[in-house]
This record gives C-alpha cells, structure tokens and sequence, in this order.
C-alpha cells in the first residue's frame, strides 16, 4: 500500500533543487555561457537605458531613434548575421536578446527586428556586394535606420496582390506605389522596397532621401505606441539599375525576410509573457485585501500556476526552435508553429496579468496593459494568427485552404 506521504506530488522529488519561480524549467540552462552573457548584457541594458523612457514613450507615441547608436555598439543590429560589421551570433543568442527587450516593450524589439531580420537581412541574402558593404557597416552601428516595404493597404495577408509597379525606363528603375504600416519609415535612412515588374516581384534598396519618396505617421494608435509606423509612398521613384535585389525574384526573397522576423517574435513574445507573469506574481505577494496577500487565494493561484505554465511552454517553443534552426534547420513551419502558440499563449498572460493587478494594472504604471495592448499588434503582424493557422493546416494536410 502507498503511504499518504509518499503519494504527495513533491514527495519524490523533496531532494531536488528548488525550482526558480522566474525559469521554473530550468529552460535556460541549456544556454551557452556566451548566449547567457549576451541575455544578461541586453537585460541590464535595457533595463538601466531603455526601461525608465518607455512609459514616456508608449504615452506620447514615439521611439527616440537616438537609441540606434547605443543597440549598434552592443551588438545588437543585425547580430544574427555575418560579417560587414555584423557580430555573427547564433539563432539563440539573437532569440535571447529579442526576449529581453520584448519583455521591456514590443517596439522595443520590433525596432530591432526590422532593422536586422527585414532590412539588414535582405540586403545580405539578396543583395550586391556593392549594396553590402554600402549599407550593412552603418546599419548594423545604428548610423543608418532601415525599413521593409511590403505590405500595402490592400495588400497584407497576400503580398502577390501588391500594386507597387517597377518600371524599366533604360537603365533605370521607376517606382511608384504605397505601403503601409511600415516599423521605422519615419526614421529610416533606406527602404528594402517590394515591388511588381513585368518580370515578377524584385526588391529595391531605396534610400530615403530620393526624389519622390515620402514617409508618413499612421497616428491614433492604441497598440505599439512605442514604435513608428508609416505608410511610404513612392511617386514616380527612378533609382538606377543597381538598386534592385539582383538575387530575389517572386515572392521567396521578401518571405524568407519575414521568416527570420517571425523567429524573434516568438522569442519576443516570450519576454512579452513573462515580464507580466512577473509583475503579476510580484503585485499579488505584496497587495493585501481581506487580512491577507492576493497571492493566498486560490483564484488567485490559479491563475499565477497558468501563467507559470504559458510562461515556460512560450520558453521551451522558443529555446526548441532556435536549436534547430542553429544545427539541423528550421522549416518555415516551425516559425508558424512558434509565432503561432507563443503570441497566443503571452496574450492569455497578459490579460490575466492585468485582471490579477486590478485597477491598478489599466495604469502605465506597470507594464500588463501596455503589453497587453502591444500583443494585440504583434498577433497581427508579419502573419496573422490565421494565416499560420493555414500554414500549419497545409503542412499537414497538403491541401492550401488560403484561396
């Protein structure tokens, strides 16, 4: 017969090392000293540089793009990539460091991002050593601010229906078109611009200062209020012939982009989650009603204990898939996979976490709502969470359901 002692859930493992409430799994520790390094340096720096300016920030719907120069001499622009000044990290390390800034502000690492896995990246994937060494050095210090100009009003969940015409007029390219609801256009100093050509799509770096280009605020956010977003407008744009991306054609040049940006998001949504789950566990051990901590009460418990849960689950997708897209490979699917689970699992924390503050967590003077509000952005952006439904669905099936 079992003792009643021994059939206690902590009974059989009563000599095992106490779990951190932080990283109950122990996710981490399968770090590499250089990726824990990289995760503690982003940490302290954003929290001492970063952190006392984003309430400002969020409220007024701005980002000091005076913060470039500072992510360039971390390392931080472009860290996933080789050479031209860029640091070479692994996938994980990049993955670390946008959990830790996410876990400050979803524009935070949305500026990151962009810069690094939508603009950076597609000029080293696809284009000229000439565009290289142009752009890449001075993006990746933050001397240049980049942008990635796909979407457009009419064209999101199907970029192939974007309007944006290139034209051949000798040997120069002319532009014309509009996207919208582009990170960083405001600010940007170049523009990895997508457009349709009577040969398929092509990509542009087009720098900002040409004639004919424009950048505007989308103002009246309630959501990634942190960050810039603007819609370009291309008037009749002549770039010469070496602007275009010579090595993407069609659609696989702008899609691998927005794989790598969906790799740290589901990073970053992991530091959205549990930055909340943080706060929340902090408030409900200190705020006392009826006698005692909210922590004491069971409602209130369970709540923590799910939180803990999505926490770890959004931890363990994350540290899983950088694995495999640092040794075997990651297939486009597992990005579905991960931006898919994790962004809905940081959004069920966030809303509980602001539930489990009260009145007080609708304030700016923590972080729930504000990541609450950001994870509604981020659940949209770059795939919806039904389009990585459907990508999930077609991998499965064979059968595409999107048209």
């Amino acid at each position: 017969m079992t003792s009643q002692a021994a059939s206690r859930p902590d009974s059989a493992a009563s000599t095992a090392p106490r779990p951190d409430r932080n990283d109950f799994l122990a996710v981490d520790s399968a770090l590499s000293d250089d990726e824990r390094a990289i995760g503690e340096t982003v940490r302290r720096y954003a929290q001492t540089e970063l952190a006392p300016h984003i309430r400002d920030w969020y409220e007024r719907g701005v980002i000091d793009p005076g913060i470039a120069p500072g992510l360039g001499q971390l390392g931080l622009l472009g860290m996933h990539l080789d050479g031209y000044g860029c640091a070479g990290t692994s996938a994980v390390a990049y993955g670390v460091a946008c959990r830790e800034l996410e876990a400050i502000d979803s524009g935070l690492r949305s500026f990151v991002s962009v810069q690094g896995s939508l603009a950076m990246y597609a000029i080293h994937r696809w284009g000229s050593e000439e565009q290289r060494l142009e752009w890449l050095p001075r993006m990746a210090q933050g001397e240049a601010i980049g942008c990635f100009g796909l979407t457009e009003a009419d064209a999101g969940s199907d970029p192939s229906s974007m309007r944006t015409y290139a034209r051949r007029d000798g040997e120069d390219w002319v532009v014309t078109g509009s996207k919208m609801w582009i990170t960083n256009g405001e600010l940007a100093d170049v523009a990895v611009v997508w457009a349709q050509t009577d040969d398929g799509i092509r990509g542009f770096v087009v720098p900002t200062a040409s004639t004919g280009f424009s950048a505007h605020p989308v103002r009246h956010k309630v959501s990634l209020r942190a960050s810039v977003t603007s819609e370009l407008v291309l008037d009749g744009v002549r770039l010469p012939r070496h602007a275009e991306l010579p090595a993407a054609r069609g659609l696989t040049g702008p899609l691998s982009c927005l794989n790598e940006a969906r790799y740290g998001i589901l990073w970053g949504a992991a530091g959205a989650a549990q930055a909340c789950y943080e706060e929340a566990l902090e408030y409900t051990t200190t705020r006392h009603q009826f006698g005692r901590p909210l922590a004491g009460f069971q409602l209130t418990q369970r709540k923590l204990a799910d939180m803990l849960i999505a926490v770890n689950t959004c931890n363990l997708v994350a540290h899983q898939i950088g694995k495999l897209k640092d040794t075997t490979g990651v297939h486009p699917a597992h990005i579905s996979f991960g931006k898919l689970a994790n962004v809905r699992l940081a959004l069920e924390v966030a809303r509980t976490a602001r539930g489990a503050l009260g009145a007080a967590g609708i304030t700016l003077d923590h972080g729930v709502m504000r990541h609450m509000a950001n994870l509604e952005s981020v659940v949209t952006y770059e795939g919806t969470e039904e389009m990585h439904t459907l990508t999930l669905g077609k991998y499965l099936t064979g059968s595409s359901a999107f048209r």
